[in-house]
Parts: structure tokens; C-alpha cells; sequence
């Protein structure tokens, strides 16, 4: 999938880590303390990136918004399948991301 559309650099590095199953890369541009949300539920960030890393990633990114902050896309689970989803970043003032909002998306 290609990520040259992505504009906020922080963002296109997630994604690239996503899609690549990096966890060194992913972890490194969050705090320590990031924050996820799930269809507006509160979960767990690390055991829920553990878990993910190699098995979800996105298929297409068909749009994006906030300048840059937020993607809507089609998205790829060995566990749950195929199914159009959002990220929504949060950035902090040092650059990194300190919330992660995902979600399924009707669009």
C-alpha cells in the first residue's frame, strides 16, 4: 500500500511501521503513557499493539483529514477481516503521539 499521500510525517511513519510490523518504530513515536480508544472504548495501547503488529494493516487509505491526523480506510485483520476503519492521531508539542482513536467507519 502506498503511503506518499500521507502529509503529517508522524502519521506516515506509523503507518509504515504498521504496515511494515515494526514494533521498534511503532513504540518509539508514542509516549509512554499513549492512550487508545476503540470505537470510543478505553484499551489497552501496548497489549493491543502487541497483538496487532503483523497481524492488521490497511489495504487502502481512501481519505484523510484534520490535516493529516485522521485516516479512513479499508483494513486487513487476520482475526476479523476486511472492514473499512478510522485512526484518528493525537500529537503532543514534542512531536510525539500521545492518543490513538480507531474504529469501524461508514463512509
Amino acid at each position: 500500500m502506498n503511503t506518499n499521500k500521507l502529509t503529517n510525517p508522524t502519521v506516515k511513519k506509523a503507518i509504515e511501521a504498521l504496515q511494515s510490523a515494526d514494533k521498534d518504530s511503532w513504540y518509539s513515536l508514542f509516549t509512554n503513557k499513549a492512550e487508545l480508544f476503540d470505537d470510543g472504548n478505553k484499551i489497552d495501547f501496548r497489549n493491543f499493539s502487541d497483538k496487532a503488529l503483523g497481524h492488521e494493516r490497511f489495504t487502502s487509505i481512501d481519505k484523510i483529514e484534520n490535516n493529516g491526523l485522521d485516516l479512513l480506510g479499508k483494513f486487513h485483520s487476520d482475526t476479523w477481516g476486511d472492514f473499512k476503519t478510522y485512526f484518528k492521531f493525537h500529537i503532543n508539542a514534542e512531536g510525539k503521539i500521545d492518543r490513538l482513536d480507531i474504529g469501524q467507519a461508514n463512509y
